[in-house]
């Protein structure tokens, strides 16, 4: 069947058609992606302005309009934090949902973190053992842990790339100290939960599965994306020091110029970078392998084994009618 997948994140939103089967990888028949940055919409009492609102609204509908000239039978629509935190999040989804006839759902940080780790878990397979799952996002940092399907453990924490960009480093250059308080601050907040995560037991693989790890590794020489997503691509903690200093030293523009860092996220990957450090430092991550599936792969597979689980059901109770 062909499913589209629109995912509103704190940084862009998303459009992805693909041909999807059960059973087999999904495949992408067209993609459609605008950078909205939707954090920088927000008025003092951290609501969604009406720019904001209406390029959002803009968007869906040219996204909507796309699904279906691509054959989708469904869209599968769904919002994180950007939209999840702001205090006329679900007025604005209730309007959309109004206007433009898609059922646009919110995610929780914790749900989130659950679906991404499935991706995870489905892209590496059951030979990865027990599986630690990382991913910043724009305005939060998902962690998940387990050895099955879905995680035994599953957090969202405050520390997306755009959100902790915006708080902690607004100059072009940051200082030492703009720096030193972010990294304690990421300390700290991953330190608070870093106990739910470790009762699970030491991982035998570590994923990330964000832009932000993918523009870090990059950066430390991993394979480009031109390479196909089947190119191995590892970051190591020895190299994120040196990443920082590099990212420090330049200007956003400059940030752009290097491998994997594109022009709309030059001034957050600093952030996210040094969000990656604390997290790697407080659970002890010596490398980590990046998984090309994320949230969006997730919430496919999800839909799958959905509609693979009411076919069996259904299945079954022919086979009772017939055998009676």
């Amino acid at each position: 069947m062909r499913l589209a997948v629109l995912d509103i994140g704190s940084n862009s939103v998303h459009l992805l058609v693909v041909d999807a089967h059960v059973g087999a990888p999904p495949l992408p028949a067209t993609s459609h992606k605008e950078v909205l940055r939707l954090a920088e919409y927000l008025d003092e009492d951290g609501a969604i302005d009406d720019y904001g609102q209406e390029r959002l609204h803009s968007f869906i509908a040219e996204a909507v309009e796309i699904a279906e000239d691509q054959g989708s039978e469904q869209i599968l629509a769904f919002a994180t934090s950007a939209i999840r935190d702001a205090p006329n999040g679900l007025q604005l989804i209730d309007a959309i949902n109004r206007q433009l006839g898609v059922t646009l759902n919110v995610m929780s940080g914790k749900d989130e973190a659950r679906v991404t780790f499935l991706a995870a878990r489905r892209w590496f397979g059951w030979s990865a053992g027990k599986i630690l799952l990382l991913d910043i996002g724009g305005g939060s940092l998902e962690i998940a842990a387990g050895q099955d399907e879905y995680p035994q453990a599953a957090v969202s924490v405050p520390l997306g790339a755009g959100r902790t960009y915006a708080d902690f480093l607004p100059d072009p250059l940051p200082s030492p100290d703009d720096i030193h308080r972010l990294r304690k601050h990421a300390r700290s907040q991953i330190g608070r939960i870093a106990g739910d995560i470790n009762r699970v037991g030491k991982p035998d693989q570590v994923v990330g599965s964000s832009k932000t790890f993918r523009s870090l590794a990059r950066i430390a020489g991993a394979a480009p994306s031109g390479d196909g997503i089947y190119a191995p691509r590892k970051l190591f903690r020895r190299d994120l020091p040196g990443i920082i200093d590099t990212l420090a030293e330049r200007t956003p523009e400059e940030r752009a110029t290097l491998p994997g860092v594109s022009e709309a996220r030059a001034g957050q990957v600093l952030a996210g970078a040094i969000v990656a450090e604390a997290a790697f430092t407080i659970f002890d991550i010596t490398v980590m392998n990046i998984s090309p599936w994320a949230l969006r792969e997730g919430i496919i597979m999800r839909k799958l084994d959905l509609l693979d689980s009411a076919e069996t059901t259904s299945a079954m109770r022919v086979e009772r009618v017939m055998s009676t």
